[in-house]
């Protein structure tokens, strides 16, 4: 069996890839994504466009994926994993990137505004092999979301659950109520996208199957 080191403390993506038939090994990517953005901005010749949502999600995936891959002591360890695995997601909306609220009136200024609108939920994958061979891509799907009241977002914000999830919902768990449709893959939307990810695992020159548990 093949393992799998996810650089993410997401819960739903761990179990995602343990629904799949994954047992991904854990170590959580301690990064200030906002730093590794304004990083990247002031490095972007002055006659570039500043990153779309997509690229900076791209962007995070990789830098996550190459912060545990160049930790000390992991080039050389005997258990190392086959493949380490990056991930990052942002809610676009008016073509703003939305991340995790963190508060409770962040929370429910998004909802406000996202209400019965439509959002483009963009996840990033970065995928580092033991033969420091990297590939990345990026899963995208539109997300229709319901026309929430006062009181129902209100109720929402207050079980914590969106506080710290991108865009503020989740769709696995209580905020599946307020999705009323979506145009794309659904693990892209909990955080990562199975079908990429296989055809990823491919381009490295591995199979899926291999990393059944």
């Amino acid at each position: 069996m093949r393992t799998l080191l996810l650089a993410s403390a997401s819960p739903a993506r761990a179990a995602t890839l343990r629904a799949a038939g994954l047992e991904p090994l854990i170590r959580v990517a301690d990064l200030d994504e906002d730093a590794v953005l304004r990083e990247h901005a002031r490095s972007r010749p002055s006659d570039r466009p500043a990153s779309t949502v997509a690229e900076a999600v791209l962007m995070l995936a990789r830098a996550k994926a190459e912060h545990i891959a160049q930790a000390p002591g992991a080039a050389t360890s005997a258990d190392r994993p086959d493949v380490i695995l990056g991930c990052d997601s942002l809610l676009e909306l008016d073509g703003r990137a939305l991340g995790k609220p963190g508060t409770v009136e962040r929370a429910t200024g998004r909802w406000r505004l996202m209400r019965g609108r439509t959002g483009v939920l963009h996840t990033g994958h970065w995928l580092i092999g033991a033969d420091g061979r990297s590939v990345g891509r990026v899963s995208s799907t539109t997300v229709h979301f319901a026309d929430l009241t006062d009181a129902e977002i209100e109720a929402y914000v207050r079980t914590g659950e969106p506080l710290a999830v991108a865009g503020a919902f989740t769709i696995d768990g209580l905020g599946g109520a307020f999705i009323t449709g979506i145009e794309g893959d659904h693990h892209g939307v909990v955080g990562i996208s199975l079908p990429l990810l296989r055809t990823m695992l491919g381009e490295l020159g591995l199979n899926w199957t291999d990393f059944w548990s």
